[in-house]
Parts: structure tokens; sequence; C-alpha cells
């Protein structure tokens, strides 16, 4: 039997094997996200939860059309949670790539120097400093005071935490000097020493309250509080080292921004330094690694970052992260221990996923209690077995990963698990389907059920109200098992409807336990208020296969309207027709997620869900233009031929940061071709259909390069 998919090198996976794993680590990442950023509870270690996301990204490098619109590598943490304000970021506080070996160091430098033409004679300089495992936080200043702060949330939106910031002594209410900026804000790490950590622990157990499992934890749940007094009390501390948005920036490279930072009044961490060689940053890493529990305070790993901030701003941004900077994270750690029982659980799709239950390890810090087993190939593989003692990893799984059986420990008598073909949950058929593009049959095993499993109807309806779907304020996890398990809602369209058929009920929704009129009038208004919904959160709400956030917001600017949407998706399903082509050519949009998008709206059934909502009141609003003055905003480019001045990878993110849209292949909708030398059948076909086409001198004018 062939190696199971997570064993895999990502350049040994297949087509399908990639797809399937890409699909587990997005649902593993989610959830571990949420744990992280919004609960302050993880149950993995930083290294665990990095490798996820490392594996994560090596796929889709090899596989670029499998990217996922929920994939981990288009977001940045986590809705903020209920109880704070919200705080939109201006400037959106990403995350950063991740690097574990010497080798991502060396390629992160030799990626920038191509990216940038950069010949043997121009001097790269880039910034290193310990990575602080902490709590992001950004810190707004108006004329030189500090007016409001925020953590990071999701990236876009965070929480308002300005009192309890108030509260760290690292953080100065005015800056220092005559030079600061009329708006800055400045972006740090709020942490917690290993002394006072320790300190904290010990109050927590003389007041008969259970401990912080580690620093970090700490310093979250701290800063996190809704009553600044108790923040006040704990002993929380900041290193500054970015900022966001400003009125000016006063220097021209990062370092000079930190001496700056320092010059104001912050704290910045003293180990910082420049770096003009792969060479010296390697060094600088292992320096660090080395002398790593010294420092007193937690690190999981060094930044690095190009210090000429006009050089950052050609590079610009991929995705989640920034082309311009590296996390190089230090190496994951292991464990054994045994494993007391495997449990079956059913995802939103009917994938049955086995998860082993462990007898509670310590590994980095973190007290690790199961981990995935993927599949029945994976146990098979593996021979794992109830009673084994097995040796675990925390190398980014969020939830780790079993590496290996220690056979000479097995117990007596250990079987075989076998593998259930019914549903746990509804008894259903559990069937592995045949792939009739490969001919093999899928690692998966997926329930039958369909909406008639409570798994998978909980599960689609929890995603539909979810906060970037539908976002119904009230109308949680447990609100939504207790109204399906009692036959109140279903589908999508009962919840709107639900007002309607309560007041004709005889058992009224005040009466049920927990609730009473205030709070179920609160939850008819919030429904209400969610008949009308940006066309992005309606598309992302339908649970399609492979389209998350970032995917539903691309086909929401792509086709204007729900309606029109629609049309092209059930007219796509046609291959040969200019439908299908213009979904393929829509940049980021791969086969296998438009074959999901157009399965999805050839199923009658799912037809049938889109009909009860529109019945009911429910309505798709198009996103607004994007306001932009660029020639090119709302056009749709295509590139072609040898660029000389600018790397393809840069003129695509300049197109795009001017609002247009990039497209892979020329079609009667293209607005523009940029042609470069060397330039083919793409040319031929844009001289064909009378599309405008220009050099790459007039690209670089109207991009206003120099």
């Amino acid at each position: 039997m062939s190696a199971h998919a997570n064993d895999k090198p990502a350049g040994q996976l297949t087509f399908e094997e990639a797809a399937e794993e890409l699909e587990r680590l997005a649902g593993e990442i989610a959830r571990h996200d949420k744990l992280y950023y919004q609960k302050d509870a993880p149950e993995i270690s930083d290294a665990e939860y990095d490798a996820l996301r490392r594996r994560n990204e090596e796929i889709e490098k090899r596989y670029p059309e499998l990217i996922r619109e929920d994939s981990p590598s288009k977001r940045v943490g986590i809705a903020p949670a209920e109880g704070f304000g919200k705080v939109v970021h201006k400037v959106p506080m990403l995350s950063l790539s991740n690097g574990f070996a010497d080798e991502d160091v060396t390629e992160f430098w030799a990626r920038v120097r191509r990216f940038l033409n950069l010949t043997d004679g121009v001097e790269l300089a880039v910034t290193a400093e310990p990575k602080i495992d902490g709590l992001s936080a950004a810190l707004r200043y108006e004329q030189g005071r500090f007016v409001l702060g925020a953590t990071r949330g999701d990236g876009r939106e965070g929480e308002n935490v300005t009192e309890n910031l108030k509260t760290i002594v690292d953080v100065p209410e005015t800056l220092k000097g005559r030079d600061i900026p009329d708006v800055f804000e400045v972006r740090g790490e709020v942490y917690m020493s290993h002394a006072d950590f320790e300190k904290l622990n010990e109050r927590q157990a003389e007041a008969g309250r259970p401990p912080f499992a580690n620093p970090r934890n700490a310093a979250a749940g701290s800063l996190r509080q809704l009553d600044p007094r108790v923040t006040a009390s704990r002993p929380l501390r900041f290193f500054a080292y970015a900022w966001g948005e400003a009125t000016e920036i006063p220097a021209g490279t990062h370092s000079g921004m930190i001496e700056r930072l320092q010059h104001w009044g912050f704290h910045v961490n003293p180990f910082f330094r420049v770096c003009t060689s792969a060479d010296e940053l390697l060094g600088f890493y292992h320096e660090i690694e080395e002398n790593r529990a010294s420092l007193g305070y937690d690190i999981d790993g060094v930044v690095y970052k190009v210090n000429r901030l006009d050089w950052q701003q050609r590079l610009g941004f991929v995705s989640r992260s920034p082309r311009w900077a590296l996390a190089h994270k230090f190496p994951a750690e292991k464990a054994m221990t045994v494993l007391e029982g495997i449990d079956i659980q059913v995802g939103r799709t009917g994938a049955l996923t086995p998860v082993a239950r462990l007898k509670p390890v310590t590994v980095g810090g973190v007290v690790v209690s199961n981990a995935t087993l993927h599949n029945e190939d994976e146990i098979e593989r593996k021979d794992i077995r109830i009673g084994d003692t097995v040796v675990v990893q925390r190398a980014g799984d969020v939830i780790p990963q079993i590496v290996s059986v220690v056979e000479e420990k097995r117990p007596k008598g250990a079987h075989k698990f076998h593998f259930p073909d019914r549903c746990p949950e509804c008894g259903s058929h559990a069937v592995r389907e045949m792939n009739e593009k490969t001919g093999k049959v899928d690692a998966v095993r997926r329930c039958t059920g369909g909406l008639i499993c409570p798994a998978q109807a909980m599960e689609r309806l929890r995603h539909f109200v979810s906060r970037n779907a539908f976002d119904i304020e009230g109308l949680g996890e447990k609100q939504i098992a207790g109204f399906y398990q009692d036959g109140l809602i279903a589908q999508p369209s009962d919840i709107f409807t639900l007002e309607e058929r309560d007041k004709k009920s005889l058992k009224k929704l005040k009466d049920r336990e927990g609730w009473g009129e205030t709070s179920v009038s609160n939850l008819f208004r919030a429904i209400n208020l969610r008949r009308e919904v940006d066309l992005d959160r309606f598309i992302f709400a339908l649970g399609i296969r492979h389209v998350g956030e970032t995917t539903a917001r691309l086909f929401a600017r792509s086709y204007g309207t729900l309606e029109h949407f629609v049309d092209q998706m059930e007219k796509a399903a046609d291959h040969d027709s200019e439908a299908w082509r213009e979904l393929n050519a829509i940049d980021g949009v791969g086969e296998v997620l438009a074959e999901a998008v157009v399965d999805f709206f050839a199923e009658k059934h799912n037809r049938e869900v889109l009909s009860a909502l529109r019945k009911a009141g429910v309505r798709a609003i198009p996103l607004p233009a994007q306001e932009t003055t660029s020639p090119i905003a709302g056009k749709t480019v295509v590139f072609t031929g040898s660029l000389e001045r600018m790397t393809r990878s840069e003129a695509k993110a300049r197109a795009e940061q001017m609002g247009a849209k990039v497209a892979g292949s020329v079609s009667a909708k293209t607005d523009l071709v940029v042609a470069g030398p060397g330039a083919g059948s793409k040319l031929a076909k844009a001289t064909e259909l009378g599309i405008e086409v220009i050099s790459e001198d007039e690209w670089m004018e109207m991009a206003g390069s120099q």
C-alpha cells in the first residue's frame, strides 16, 4: 500500500493526494486559529502550528491550481472576539512567511535579489531580530499622544484594548522628540518575562486559581481582559518592531525606523542587527538559538526584513504575508506517549477523520492530548493500534502528528483498528469514492447522509451564520445545535422564516430554556438585519468546496451580482462554453476550484437552497466599486512575453494595487494586454479580438515606475 499523503514530501504527492491534504490542513489550522487567537488556549506548540502552515504552503507551491479559498495562506489570525469594540486597521496587520531550514533563508535571500533584479555589485541589507512569542498589538498616536490600541484580530479588524494597553509601563502616553508625525501607528508585541510569569503563577496558586500554561497565554489573556484593572495587575511588557498607518515615514530604512522608535520612547529589542549576506543572517540565527534560554522571555525564532523601505514597497505582498520578510522558526520537538483510543469525527463535508486520544504529554511547553491520524490508510500504513506507545511531533500540525510507533513497547494482544464503514453520527454508509480523473480510490471515507447527517447539517448551518459569512449575532454553535435538534432549523432559509413560524407556534421560542422575550426579540432583530449581506459573504456562506473568504471575494468582484454568478456557473457546466473559459481565466482559479463551483450549482438541492433563501427575502448586495483613479481600475489585464524592466511577479502585484484584475489568458473580456519580447499566441489572440496592446515601456509609465 502506498504511503499516505500526509507522510509524503510535497514534491511526491499526486494531484488527488495534494487536494485531500490541503482540505485537511485548512480544517485543522482554522480550528487551532480559533483556540489560539480567540480563546488564548492553544492545544499545540507554535512549532507544530508552523509545521502545518509550512506543509500547506509547500503543497500550494507545487500545485497552485489547488489553492483553496479558505486556505490558511490567505488569512491572518481570526476575527475579534465578542465583548470588545472593533478597530479596523487602516493598514492590514499581516503575518509572515515561515522558514525552518538554513536553505529556506538562502532561498529567501536569492528570491529577493531575483525579484528586484539586483546585480552582483548591488548590496542587499536585511535586518534580523528575535521573534517574540507574545500577542501583536497596534498603538495609534495622534500629535504624539496615545489615542487608540488594538489587537491584530484577523489582520483587517482587531479588538479595542486601548485602556488595557495604557496600563503597560513600556507603552508611552506621549512620544518624545520634535520629529513626530501627526499620525503614527506603532506595532509590536505584548509579552511577559519568565520571571514575571513565575511570580504570576505563584499568585494564581495562592488565590486558588489555575496556573497559566505558558507566558504567551498569560500575556494574551491579561491583555484581553474586559476589566483594565485586571490587566494592570499583570506584569506585561511591550517591544516595538514595526509601524502601520503614518502621515510621514521619517527614515528610509527599517533600521532607521527602529532607531526612531527607540528615540520616541519605545523599547526595541537589543539584539537587533543589520546583515549584508545570507551567511550573516544564519550566523545571527544560530547565535540567538544558542542563547535562547538566557534571554528571559520566550522567542520562537528570528525575523528577517529587507532594510530599504523603497525595496520593501517594490517587493509588496503575496496573500497573507510580505515578500520582504521571513520568520526563521526554531525546530519542532517530539515526545513519546500512549495511544488510549481512536475516535471518528465527521466533518462538514462528510469526511470521516480518525483522531488519536493520547495520554496527555507535554511537548514544547504545551500539553498534547490528541493527534490527527488523517484516514484509514494512515492507520494501516503505520500499523497503529490502541495501547501502542507512539512518538508525537509538534512540527506544525495544529493537532499534533504521530510520527511512528514504538513497536517494542506494544502490549500483548493489541489488535489492528477496523475503520467503520458507517457514519457514527447517522448510520449512513461511509464510502471511499472513485476519482474519475485518476481512476484511484479517494483516501478519505465520506458519509453519504448529506443533509440528513446531523454532523454535516449542523456544520453547514454553523458555517452559514459564522462571522465571515452571514454573521448573525446571537445565533452561534449552541443555538444552531439546539434549533436543529428540535426541528426548528434544517436549512439556511429556515433561519429567516423562524420569526413567522414562531408567531403561529403554540410553543413559543421565548418559553424555551435559556430564552426570554428580550433575547428572542434581539435574535429576530439580528436575523432581519442580515437579510441583505455583501455578495462575497453570501457566496462564502454557501459552503462550496474549496471556496473560502478570499475566493468568494474574487468571485464577487469578477461577476458583480449573485444572479450573474449563478447563471455563469450553470453555463460553465459545458466545458466548451465561454463561461467555462472565463471562469478558468480568473487569476487564482484553478481547474479543481472551477470544477467544485460548477458541480455545486449543477446539484438540484443546492439550487433549491438558493431559491428558498430568495423566497425568504434574503438578498446578496454587490460589492462597492474599488475607489481608485488608476487608468486600469476595474479592468482585466494580461501579461505576456518576457518583461525586462520588471519581473512578472512585480508587474502582477502592481496591477492589482492599481485596482485591475489579472488574468492568465486572453478572452473577449480582456481590456489590456502588456506584451514583452517573445509574446506569442496571447498577443496574436489579442490582435485578433481588437484588444488594446501596450509595450513594457508603456506599462512602466502607466504603473508610475522610473
